[in-house]
């Protein structure tokens, strides 16, 4: 609970900071005055992204010998992502469906499947992130971006060269690697991590564009894969703060304010939360038809 408190307080904080640091009257402005047919689509994105990332997940389940059904995948991602959302450390929600289907399989192959499919969503938004960054440096015109931005990329292909070396060893760590390599290189699995980073990239696109910031399209694969990312800093509840941070960071560099980036990034951490909430029904549903057996401290030892 300590670990909750203190990553909320971090998040307050950080969102605490950024707003004394710019004008917080025009990050309520443009709030304010959201688009919502923008917002509607953001949210009609968001929610076809758990659609789409449970059958990714099944996919990856079923390679491994675990039958899961998609309505089962579907409902358990959901409740995975609010918990991931709204609780420490940000993968509380996946240990949570690793743990609840193994009885498809077995507990070890369950967390495989998990931490597989996680692993293929970041590196399909981290290769998409590589490819934008190319086709920048290739294609004048764009953003201009700094040194440290091309010193990512080179770390992110070296550590990606490092996991290729890595697959070919026999210890546990290497049969994992190996396993998501082979199943990154999947046709169905490349189509579906495809339309997945697209979609994210467009439901934060849509965010800005309700909150008055038209994001170039030659920088969207850069820009918005690079300001997801923070999420991914452990040290804060849902990503909140560090998204809108980096938003405020990076948005003076396509003209826009950080105001603007702070307020894409709570428009788009608010259409989340919302598109994540049928989790709540699921799990209503899912108390009332397994009702949870009583355990004594016995049962617990």
């Amino acid at each position: 609970m300590m670990r909750w408190f203190l990553k909320l307080a971090v998040s307050g904080a950080v969102m605490a900071g950024l707003l004394w640091w710019v004008d917080p009257m025009v990050v309520i402005h443009q709030l304010r005055d959201a688009d919502l047919t923008w917002l509607c689509a953001a949210f009609v994105s968001l929610t076809a992204l758990t659609a789409l990332m449970a059958r990714r997940w099944q996919i990856v389940a079923q390679a491994l010998g675990i039958r899961l059904s998609f309505a089962h995948a579907w409902s358990e991602y959901y409740v995975a992502q609010l918990a991931n959302m709204a609780l420490p450390g940000g993968v509380i929600g996946d240990v949570g469906r690793a743990f609840r289907i193994r009885r498809q399989g077995d507990l070890m192959r369950a967390a495989q499947s998990v931490a597989t499919e996680r692993l293929i969503g970041q590196i399909s938004i981290f290769a998409l992130m590589a490819v934008g960054f190319a086709a920048a440096l290739m294609i004048p015109g764009g953003v201009n971006w700094p040194v440290w931005t091309w010193l990512g990329i080179t770390l992110f292909c070296a550590a990606l060269g490092g996991a290729v070396i890595l697959a070919r060893g026999a210890s546990a760590s290497a049969r994992f690697v190996r396993l998501a390599l082979e199943l990154i290189r999947a046709p169905r699995l490349i189509g579906y991590s495809l339309v997945i980073a697209a979609l994210l990239v467009f439901s934060f696109y849509a965010c800005a564009r309700a909150t008055q910031t038209i994001i170039p399209l030659q920088d969207l694969a850069t820009l918005v894969p690079l300001i997801l990312c923070s999420m991914l800093i452990p040290l804060s509840i849902g990503g909140w703060g560090w998204r809108e941070g980096a938003a405020a960071a990076l948005f003076p560099m396509i003209g826009a304010s950080p105001g603007a980036g702070i307020a894409a990034g709570i428009a788009y951490g608010a259409v989340m939360l919302l598109a994540a909430l049928p989790a709540v029904l699921i799990a209503m549903k899912s108390t009332q038809t397994h009702p949870l057996p009583h355990t004594s401290k016995m049962d617990v030892l």
